[in-house]
């Protein structure tokens, strides 16, 4: 879902949400996670992730890496401000008078996990963004980084099923 609304002053505010179901037990897609240097192994999304300050995937952990909505990449260097391990992650950032809050939920279930991405933009230039198609862009990016993390959390535990 991609939702994009007007506030006050004109600001706007664009909400990209996503949810997966990951056969796979949560120790194994937490670690397929977390592991942020093993990204470029198995992530086409996000790349050339880097820790610029913190321990891996933890509170306060800064890093940047790119993404590519067009062509040309942008980087982003989020800072994440909460870190409940195998339970949610928050990382937020700001980039082109944008600010994004994007969280993620790991939901335990009977047969694995639900994975939950919700990311957050506002700013009085994301009406901008409209006009040259970023929302649905960014939504399939998101799409394809959940469906990354199912891949390799399923290929760990050799349960891969159909998509």
């Amino acid at each position: 879902m991609t939702l994009t609304r007007f506030g006050a002053k004109g600001i706007a505010t664009m909400i990209i949400e996503e949810s997966i179901d990951i056969h796979a037990p949560l120790p194994v897609v937490w670690r397929v996670f977390s592991a942020m240097e093993d990204w470029r192994s198995w992530n086409k999304v996000i790349e050339n992730c880097c820790i610029i300050s913190g321990d891996s995937m933890a509170e306060n952990t800064c890093f940047t890496f790119q993404m590519r909505p067009y062509y040309l990449p942008i980087k982003v260097m989020p800072t994440i401000t909460k870190c409940d391990p195998g339970k949610e992650v928050i990382w937020e950032g700001s980039r082109f008078g944008v600010r994004a809050v994007h969280t993620f939920i790991f939901e335990e279930k009977q047969d694995g996990v639900r994975l939950t991405s919700s990311e957050t933009f506002r700013g009085p230039l994301l009406w901008l963004s409209k006009l040259i198609f970023i929302p649905g862009r960014l939504h399939r990016l998101t799409r394809q980084l959940m469906l990354a993390i199912k891949n390799q959390a399923e290929a760990c535990t050799g349960d891969v099923k159909a998509n």
